[in-house]
């Protein structure tokens, strides 16, 4: 119970401000990059790795392989069972996690100092040596069909599924990345080990570590525990075309309360103007109870519980988002409200007080993300898996401070797009 006290303590411990947070690029002998934030006062390491592609890289017919592949990584490795993996993984304290998303595999480790090696090892032996024995291949696809079935009796993973179909169409943001009943029922060992050799390569792989470690100790650190990575992987896919004609499309499903998506074509991470579109956003849908879509949409007109919008920045594509529901005799007046307020914003923009406040939400809440070594780690993978400058979080609150309401409401103009907004609704909506 000590040592598992030690790692809560670890993972939740406070952390310097972010002003203080020191971030050191790490090369080991081997030529894997990583980023380091050293912090000595708890004998405790969170590393992050990230492999860029997910399971966008599935081959053409067997989708899911790389999400399925992923949920095996600690069901068998070396010569360990899935049973032996997991009670070492509870005897020295360690917490592994396995994902996959559209652009990405993520794996996180969060260890004890005194434990490193050992579930280092552990660690290496799940990303360089899975058996992916077939009875463990065979559990885990029941599980991923109990979700697939699941997700489609949810309006939400409905509307979404529907969305990105028709967005992206046969891209592989167009379907869902778990795969389908037929898909994954079909997925064969071999298909598990080619999705593997495919997505865990080096030359898409970023690293970040927080804690306990040193420069000197993490380099060879990564070579014993990635060095046997393949050098290459499968090829990325091409960039997404988003494809949106507006407009309004219906999936009946039976529910007495419709859910709606939104959407349009978004921004870049680099474009000039992204921390305006941002700043855009939080005012339009992002900023919670004090946004104009929750004060136009539910406070005014009781039609939600709840209405965002926010900025979806894929790999491959970019897209500004919205979701809503109501009763279904009242999601058509919400759409209308929606559709209004998103072209009121295009045409007038918003006002000095509600960029001020929106930038007072951004810059005093950033720093709070950084609350431990795991939040900094993975916030650290994914500023490199963006390309971001290493000073980013000393300097993101001065890109937001910087932005001005000139720059605001030419980005509303230029963004906002209410003829291209699509709405995908799930229900029994009256009137739509």
């Amino acid at each position: 119970m000590i040592r598992f006290a030690l790692v809560i303590v670890g993972f939740f411990a406070a952390f310097p401000a972010v002003a203080g947070i020191e971030i050191k690029e790490v090369t080991s002998p081997g030529g894997i990059k990583a980023w380091l934030v050293e912090e000595p006062s708890i004998p405790f390491v969170a590393l992050e790795l990230r492999f860029k592609g997910g399971t966008s890289l599935d081959a053409p017919g067997k989708r899911g392989a790389t999400n399925l592949m992923v949920g095996l990584l600690e069901e068998g490795a070396g010569d360990l069972d899935a049973q032996g993996f997991a009670r070492a993984s509870e005897a020295l304290a360690a917490q592994l996690g396995y994902d996959s998303h559209d652009d990405a595999v993520a794996i996180s480790a969060r260890f004890l100092t005194e434990n490193q090696d050992e579930a280092l090892e552990l660690l290496r032996l799940s990303l360089i040596e899975p058996t992916f024995p077939q009875v463990a291949v065979d559990r885990v696809r029941t599980q991923v069909l109990s979700g697939i079935r699941s997700s489609a009796t949810d309006p939400d993973e409905i509307a979404g599924k529907r969305f990105n179909a028709l967005v992206f169409g046969d891209h592989p943001y167009g379907s869902d990345g778990a795969g389908t009943v037929e898909s994954v029922t079909a997925l064969t060992r071999e298909d598990i080990v080619a999705a593997h050799q495919g997505a865990l390569a080096r030359d898409r792989l970023y690293v970040s570590a927080v804690g306990d470690i040193t420069v000197e100790e993490l380099g060879p650190m990564l070579d014993q525990l990635l060095g046997a990575l393949p050098e290459t992987g499968a090829p990325m896919p091409e960039a997404a075309v988003v494809t949106l004609d507006g407009g309004v499309e219906v999936v009946e499903f039976e529910t007495p309360q419709s859910v709606a998506l939104f959407g349009q074509p978004g921004i870049h991470r680099d474009d000039p103007d992204f921390f305006a579109a941002y700043l855009l956003n939080t005012i339009l849908g992002g900023g919670g109870f004090e946004s104009r879509l929750m004060t136009e949409v539910r406070e005014k007109r009781g039609l939600t519980y709840g209405v965002y919008s926010y900025l979806v920045l894929k790999d491959l594509a970019n897209l500004y988002l919205g979701s809503v529901a109501s009763a279904n005799d009242r999601i058509g007046e919400a759409i209308e409200v929606i559709r209004a307020e998103w072209a009121r914003m295009a045409e007038t923009g918003v006002s000095a007080k509600e960029l001020a406040d929106a930038k007072a939400l951004l810059t005093g809440a950033y720093p709070l993300r950084f609350d431990g070594n795991g939040s900094i780690a993975k916030i650290m993978v994914g500023m490199q898996v963006d390309q971001m400058p290493i000073d980013y979080i000393a300097t993101r609150n001065a890109k937001v401070d910087a932005v001005t309401l000139e720059d605001v409401n030419r980005v509303a103009g230029e963004l906002l797009d209410p003829d291209a907004l699509k709405f995908v609704v799930v229900g029994k909506p009256d009137g739509v």
